[in-house]
């Protein structure tokens, strides 16, 4: 079975054909702490740009987002921080 990473990847890349994507496994950084459920793959951080988010506010970004990523987000993973943007803010 791919890693929750991996299969976070595959399913915004799929969904946002992204221009530039990274998501970071922070889960070490809440080692301990609420959330951590010990398997390394509890927190994330996703930064992507699409065109899909031209013309789009911040909060139906994030909802896209989370519901290209299905069950993940909640049930799978505690939490995922996420920067998405359009490639002309990054210009």
């Amino acid at each position: 079975m791919p890693s929750i990473q991996i299969e976070i990847e595959t399913l915004l890349t799929a969904a946002f054909a992204p221009t530039r994507l990274c998501v970071t496994n922070d889960s070490a950084k809440h080692h301990g702490h609420a959330g951590d459920d010990g398997s390394g793959e509890s927190h994330f951080s996703i930064e992507l740009e699409s065109d899909a988010f031209a013309g789009v506010s911040r909060v139906n970004r994030q909802r896209m987002v989370n519901a290209a990523l299905g069950d993940i987000v909640g049930q799978r993973v505690h939490a995922v921080a996420i920067k998405a943007s359009a490639p002309e803010e990054n210009a």
